[in-house]
C-alpha cells in the first residue's frame, strides 16, 4: 500500500457538538465551535472538503468511491497492510455506514484546526484520511469538548468511532480508551515574549505561568511549582492561553512544542520558545475498548505510512523537520 501514489482528495464532514463543560486534557484544546447538521452526515456533522497532502494549497469536495485502496480489502501483503478480516470487521463496526466518524476538538494547530475557508485541516486530519481510505469510506469530523474524548465516553457511547485530537497516551486513559500505536513523540515547551529575559522555569520565580487546563503541560507545571516558586494560571483553551501571554497577563506559557512552533509562525517575532522539557509523551488515536479490528487497521495504516514515506511527507508539511530515525 503506497499512500503517496494512492492518496486522493476526500470529503470531510465537520461538526460541532453541543458545548459542555470546557475541561481540557493533555495535548488538546477546548472551544465552542458549532455547525449546522446536514442530512447526509452523521448526527451533528456538516460537510466540507479535506486538504490533499500532496497539494496543501488545493482541495475539492468529492464523492467517496466507496472502494478500498491497494493493500486494504484486497489483502495485499504490502508492509503494514491490514488483513481483509480486520478491514471487514472494522467497517462493520462504524457508527455511520460509509463514514469514519472522528471526534476532535478545534483548534489545535498544527494537528487540527479550521483554515480560512472553515475546512478542518492538519496532521491528525490527514492521518485519519489515510485510515478512512484504507476502509474505503470518507472521514466525518465531530468537533466536541475534549472532556468526552479523554474520558472515553464519546467512543463508548457511539458518538464517534475514533478520537484524533493530539492526545497523549497515559496509563489512566488506557483504562477507558483503546489507543493505537503511538504516532507522534511530544515535548513540552515554555513560550515567552521575545523581549523578556526568561530562559527556564527558574527565571519564573514570583511570576505567573499560564497552562492549559487538564493538560500534561499543566501537570508538569504543577510538579515543578514548589521548586521554582511561580504562580500557575489555568486557561480553558489554547487560544486563551496564547492571548494571555501576548497581552501581558502572564509571564510565560507551557504547552506542547508543536503548537507553540505553529503560533510563533504568525506572531510576527513577538514570541519565542525559551525552554523545552522532554517528558517522554506520545500521542495516540483513541477508540472504544474492545474494537480491536479498527485498532488493527489504524496501526497498519500508521505502519504503512511510515514505510512508504507518507508519514514523513505529512510531518514535514504540518510539523516541520522530520526527526532523525
Amino acid at each position: 500500500m503506497n499512500f503517496r501514489r494512492s492518496r486522493s482528495l476526500r470529503t470531510v464532514a465537520i461538526a460541532a457538538a453541543a458545548v459542555g463543560t470546557m475541561v481540557l486534557t493533555a495535548c488538546a484544546p477546548d472551544s465552542s465551535n458549532s455547525g449546522t447538521p446536514t442530512s447526509s452526515s452523521p448526527a451533528g456533522a456538516t460537510t466540507s472538503s479535506s486538504q490533499s497532502a500532496e497539494s496543501p494549497a488545493e482541495s475539492a469536495e468529492t464523492t467517496s468511491s466507496g472502494s478500498a485502496t491497494s493493500g486494504g480489502a484486497t489483502g495485499s501483503t504490502t508492509a503494514g497492510a491490514a488483513s481483509p478480516e480486520d478491514i471487514a470487521a472494522a467497517t462493520a463496526s462504524l457508527i455511520a455506514p460509509g463514514s469514519l466518524t472522528v471526534c476532535t476538538h478545534l483548534p489545535y494547530a498544527p494537528f487540527q484546526s479550521n483554515d480560512d475557508s472553515g475546512k478542518a485541516v492538519g496532521f491528525d486530519i490527514d492521518m485519519m484520511d489515510l485510515v478512512a481510505e484504507q476502509l474505503g469510506v470518507t472521514q466525518a469530523i465531530v468537533d466536541t469538548p475534549f472532556e468526552g474524548i479523554k474520558s472515553g465516553q464519546d467512543m463508548a457511547t457511539g458518538k464517534c468511532d475514533i478520537a484524533a485530537a493530539g492526545m497523549t497516551i497515559t496509563e489512566e486513559r488506557s483504562k477507558v480508551i483503546l489507543f493505537s500505536e503511538p504516532y507522534f513523540d511530544a515535548t513540552q515547551a515554555l513560550l515567552v515574549r521575545s523581549a523578556d529575559q526568561i530562559s527556564s522555569l527558574e527565571d519564573l520565580r514570583g511570576k505567573r505561568l499560564g497552562a492549559q487546563a487538564a493538560t500534561t503541560g499543566l501537570d508538569y507545571a504543577n510538579a515543578n511549582k514548589d521548586q521554582y516558586g511561580y504562580e500557575i494560571v489555568e486557561y480553558t483553551d489554547l487560544a486563551a492561553e496564547q492571548q494571555a501571554l501576548t497581552t501581558n497577563q502572564i509571564d510565560a506559557a507551557i504547552n506542547d512544542l508543536p503548537v507553540w512552533s505553529e503560533f510563533i509562525k504568525g506572531s510576527g517575532g513577538s514570541a519565542k520558545i525559551a525552554a523545552q522539557f522532554d517528558t517522554g509523551e506520545q500521542y495516540g488515536f483513541g477508540m472504544k475498548l474492545g474494537n480491536d479490528a479498527l485498532k488493527a487497521v489504524v496501526d497498519s495504516t500508521i505502519a504503512a505510512a511510515r514505510a512508504d514515506g507518507t508519514y514523513d511527507e505529512l510531518y514535514a508539511q504540518w510539523i516541520g523537520d522530520v526527526p532523525a530515525s
